[in-house]
């Protein structure tokens, strides 16, 4: 229980990649952390293989300094996410408060639209490369790893990887 008494905000939201929300979700609770499951607005939303998650909270309604991370799972949803100004704000100040900011797969739209991500290096799915080349990222084709307090994950076999780097980094505070 190497993470009892931490709370993480992780992001869903509509065609969310399925495995790169629960997976980690679970194993930050197996951890012992407390995990918020945040979107646009509260609601069910439905996974791109048909799982469904449902977020008890908006994220213009929460703030950063009350969780110790942000993960922010790939698939369809981090473009709808990106596009709302209270999750931007969410992760853009998770960012600034020193917190870890997590992203796997097509996550990363969500941290190149919060301006996070120049002078970083970063990994995603390759569909992202040249977002996150444009945003001044270093793109690393790397399983998973942390740069200062960013946790990248690449893509969905890379999912044990990431939530390593993620456990690891939550622990060392």
């Amino acid at each position: 229980m190497r993470l009892k008494g931490k709370r993480v905000a992780i992001l869903v939201d509509e065609a969310f990649e399925d495995l790169e929300f629960w997976v980690p979700l679970m194993r930050l609770e197996e951890e012992g952390a407390e995990v918020v499951v945040v979107s646009r607005k509260p609601g069910t939303y439905r996974g791109k293989h048909g799982l469904s998650a449902t977020a008890r909270v908006a994220a213009a309604d929460v703030r950063a300094a009350d969780f110790d991370a942000v993960v922010v799972p790939g698939g369809w949803a981090p473009d709808k996410l990106r596009r709302d100004p209270g999750v931007l704000d969410l992760v853009r100040d998770a960012y600034q408060q020193g917190k870890i900011v997590a992203s796997i797969c097509h996550g990363g739209w969500v941290l190149i639209s919060a301006g996070i991500v120049a002078g970083h290096r970063a990994t995603g799915s390759v569909g992202i490369r040249d977002d996150l080349l444009n945003a001044g990222a270093t793109w690393v084709d790397e399983p998973a790893f942390r740069d200062g307090n960013l946790v990248w994950g690449r893509v969905v076999k890379d999912i044990p990887a990431f939530c390593r780097e993620l456990v690891q980094a939550l622990a060392q505070g």
